[in-house]
């Protein structure tokens, strides 16, 4: 999704193409769930034969200053974007309009036409945007309640490693939380975090001041850089985590296994090789893959031992006939239970033969009693039905 660079490409794109140009036609798509709290009549009037002063953003949120209010203010939400007729913009992941597609797109919520000709839309093919024509963007939602932008106005590491101290939740998850810090979405966040060596469940407040020092020069390279190059993710450095983390594919950064996990409900990728959990958190993780080894190895050991006592049940030579005859409707009619019956994942992870004996004694009684019900029920039938085909005696 377009996030603080891609938003602050499409900026520069309106700032450098637009400001100063009277807008001499608008044409605003009747979607309501994107167009939000103005009809599109209203919308429309509200910007003919305005004049662009400026364009500004905040976080993921830019918002189009006019002659007069009210302004145009766009959230991008997961594919929103801008595109200029006969200018380049910088296309990202999930953008929707290819220079082959039609014109204006057929996903442009809000097309405008300025006097020397120059046309731009705003488009959004998956619907998640926010298009709002308002007096004063900044002092409303979700504007007014975004936190420090991560490029314009960037936190001292004093400040963010205070700040950090007193939050209990993930690494991750806060940098995502806009009204933290805007503009950092899902990829930024993984990539500040890999450059940083840190992994993204680390509770933020039990970051230390080197790793809080780490991140913050992170922050500050991976954005500037990507904001220098327009967002245009194929002049990002080869090493960047971006170019490997698409996809949830298993693959590898610098010969390092890359691993994906949910994080603050996003799906988040990180190499374990070198972001690695510290502190308690640490211990707790190791504790947890310690007891999971065990009971992996308890359970396997268990299903050989219940294998194992059905095999030497079937092997054993019974005394006579009748026996044999018996042992091998039990051993067969216990197979058929377990074929229908997830019962044997219940069986105690316990290294006890006896245990295992009397587990298959029970399975075996209970198919047995199982087959007599059957049986009864079946010779019960049988002669209900004889019954009923006698034939009446005629009346003298």
């Amino acid at each position: 999704m377009p996030e603080l660079p891609e938003v602050e490409a499409a900026r520069r794109a309106i700032q450098d193409n637009c400001v100063g140009k009277k807008i001499t036609k608008a044409i605003v798509a009747d979607d309501s769930k994107v167009i939000d709290g103005v009809s599109r009549a209203d919308f429309e009037a509200s910007l003919l034969g305005k004049t662009i002063i400026s364009a500004h953003r905040k976080g993921k949120n830019m918002w189009l200053q006019l002659d007069s209010p009210p302004f145009p203010s766009f959230q991008f939400g997961m594919a929103g974007a801008v595109y200029i007729k006969g200018v380049a913009v910088t296309k990202y992941k999930r953008s929707a309009v290819k220079d082959t597609d039609e014109w204006p797109s057929k996903y442009s919520k809000v097309f405008v036409q300025l006097d020397d000709g120059l046309e731009f839309s705003f488009t959004d093919k998956r619907r998640f945007a926010k298009v709002r024509l308002l007096k004063d963007p900044t002092s409303v939602p979700p504007i007014s309640e975004l936190g420090p932008d991560a490029l314009l106005e960037p936190m001292t590491v004093d400040v963010l490693f205070a700040s950090l101290s007193k939050k209990k939740i993930s690494i991750k998850a806060l940098l995502l939380d806009q009204s933290f810090i805007s503009g950092i979405g899902n990829w930024v966040a993984d990539e500040v975090l890999y450059q940083a060596r840190i992994h993204p469940e680390q509770s933020s407040a039990t970051l230390s001041k080197e790793c809080v020092e780490a991140l913050h020069k992170s922050i500050k390279e991976v954005i500037e850089y990507a904001v220098q190059v327009d967002a245009e993710s194929i002049h990002f450095p080869c090493e960047w985590l971006f170019h490997f983390r698409w996809g949830k594919r298993a693959g590898k950064i610098n010969g390092k296994k890359i691993d994906f996990i949910t994080v603050g409900g996003r799906t988040s990728a990180f190499v374990p090789e070198l972001q690695k959990l510290t502190g308690n958190q640490a211990a707790n993780a190791e504790s947890k893959r310690t007891s999971k080894r065990v009971d992996d190895v308890d359970e396997e050991a268990s299903d050989k031992e219940v294998k194992g006592t059905a095999k030497s049940r079937k092997g054993r030579k019974p005394g006579g006939q009748a026996k044999r005859s018996t042992v091998k409707r039990k051993s067969k009619g216990s197979d058929e239970d377990n074929d229908n019956d997830d019962s044997t994942d219940d069986v105690d992870h316990d290294d006890n033969d006896d245990s295992a004996d009397e587990d298959m004694k029970n399975r075996t009684r209970k198919v047995t009693t199982n087959k007599q019900s059957k049986a009864e029920m079946t010779s019960k039938k049988k002669k209900q039905t004889s019954q009923n085909a006698k034939p009446k005696k005629r009346a003298k």
